[in-house]
């Protein structure tokens, strides 16, 4: 589902593909026998992982539909909570869910290294006491601000003042973990969706 693509040099462009095609699709020569070493291929892995694989993270994806479907770029983005073992928990108009389905293309971050084991093994019931709240009864939500995005900020910053860190602004909170994910997210996705269409995603060595 989250395919790796693959990217190339050659007579001055970048070449994305799913595979290495015999032939340059911009000049026509044979891609592979003028390679030097900075023109051979890499792995672009995809940004895209399944929430239910992503333990205890803050977990990103489209309210409708997926990223490599209807996603067009404009559309809104849900968030949640995932749980020790995948079931990805989230707030919208009608309360609190608890999914163990649905977030199989997200956007991905981690909240706990692996070596805070308390943390870890506490992680569960904290989640599951702070999404029992009344804060989380439908009638309290608001799409402005009492949303998706409130409900998994305000767990994070729960966790933090339980461990005496200092919490996040949602301004900083975005601009440090979430901005440079849905970027790179902007950039695979587009040149995938070229790719679906013509085979190639072609553009200027070093361009941005």
């Amino acid at each position: 589902m989250h395919r790796e693509l693959l990217k190339f040099s050659h007579c001055g462009w970048d070449i994305y593909c799913p595979c290495v095609p015999q032939q340059c699709p911009v000049c026509g020569e044979a891609a592979v026998s003028s390679w030097r070493l900075e023109e051979a291929p890499v792995s672009i892995p995809s940004p895209l992982v399944s929430g239910h694989s992503q333990p205890c993270s803050f977990v990103l994806r489209p309210t409708w539909g997926n990223f490599l479907g209807e996603y067009d770029g404009s559309a809104d983005l849900h968030v949640g909570i995932s749980s020790s073992t995948g079931t990805v928990y989230h707030y919208n108009e009608s309360g609190v869910h608890k999914d163990s389905v649905g977030w199989e293309q997200s956007v991905s971050v981690p909240l706990v290294p692996a070596h805070q084991h308390a943390l870890l093994h506490q992680w569960d019931s904290y989640l599951e006491e702070f999404s029992a709240a009344d804060n989380w009864r439908p009638h309290r939500y608001q799409e402005a601000d009492q949303n998706c995005y409130t409900f998994a900020l305000t767990f994070i910053n729960r966790v933090l003042l339980v461990q005496e860190k200092e919490p996040f602004s949602k301004e900083e909170f975005t601009a440090r973990y979430v901005l440079p994910r849905t970027r790179r997210l902007s950039k695979y996705l587009s040149i995938w969706r070229q790719i679906s269409l013509t085979g190639f995603c072609i553009l200027p060595t070093h361009c941005p």
